[in-house]
């Protein structure tokens, strides 16, 4: 499956650019394979991302903005979806795309998927084992496995201090593993955010940047009107002394 993003690079609002990037620069954060579709330079681009956007999803006008997202030939949804699902953790499901192992969308996911089946997730075990007394019937684990079970539990005891130690370890690393891939996901997002704040700032800089330009030309502009009312007079001075001269000689 490809993510498809439409986007438009020589799109002339600012906050459309902000959108795109927004985008982009998640995506690659979380390690995403996805593709980008040009509107502006490929009318086929344009058309297809136009026809496709589902008509409950377009705007008044009927013309959607980008960026658009598609999975595969599948809609996602707009900017404000995508960023509705990256509040809410949830930008795989957004996606279309199974979250991965130890995230935290997959956690809610499961907890999500244990409260639909009316009982709790099953948890493993650290040595990946699932514990098997669920699926025995009541009657079997306190009648006559009642002795089985006493036996077990001796032996149980002896390997134990041999095996403990391993699960314990196994456990440890899978936490870790979690952990460290919880971090990379609020890492990703601390990384977009802050890219985004940088961003505004120099949109900022360089809006400030042209209104004084554009203060700057106003200036020169009425300083060089200024200056040619200035030679008109004296033009008009001189040649009226010219005229009074010529008088004066006749």
């Amino acid at each position: 499956m490809v993510i498809k993003v439409f986007l438009a690079s020589s799109s002339g609002s600012t906050a459309i650019k902000k959108k795109q990037q927004d985008v982009v620069g998640f995506l690659e954060a979380l390690k995403v394979d996805y593709t980008q579709l040009d509107i502006a330079c490929n009318e086929e681009n344009r058309m297809w991302m136009r026809q496709n956007v589902p008509v409950d999803k377009k705007p008044t006008n009927g013309i959607p903005l980008p960026p658009q997202i598609f999975n595969e030939d599948s809609y996602c949804g707009d900017y404000d979806t995508f960023f509705d699902a990256k509040e809410d953790n949830s930008v795989y499901a957004f996606l279309g795309l199974p979250p991965p192992p130890g995230s935290k969308e997959a956690e809610q996911a499961a907890k999500v998927l244990g409260v639909e089946n009316g009982t709790p997730a099953e948890e493993p075990k650290a040595d990946g084992s699932v514990d098997a007394s669920a699926e025995v019937p009541v009657e079997e684990r306190n009648g006559d496995a009642h002795g089985e079970e006493e036996q077990a539990a001796d032996e149980e005891e002896v390997e134990g201090e041999g095996e403990g130690g391993e699960e314990e370890d196994v456990a440890d690393e899978e936490t870790a593993g979690d952990e460290a891939l919880a971090e990379e996901e609020e890492e990703a997002v601390e990384e977009t955010d802050e890219a985004n704040a940088q961003e505004e700032d120099e949109q900022e800089e360089a809006d400030e940047d042209r209104e004084e330009e554009d203060l700057q030309s106003e200036e020169e502009e009425e300083l060089r009107q200024l200056e040619d009312e200035e030679e008109e007079e004296e033009e008009e001075e001189e040649e009226d002394m010219e005229e009074t001269q010529e008088e004066e000689a006749e």
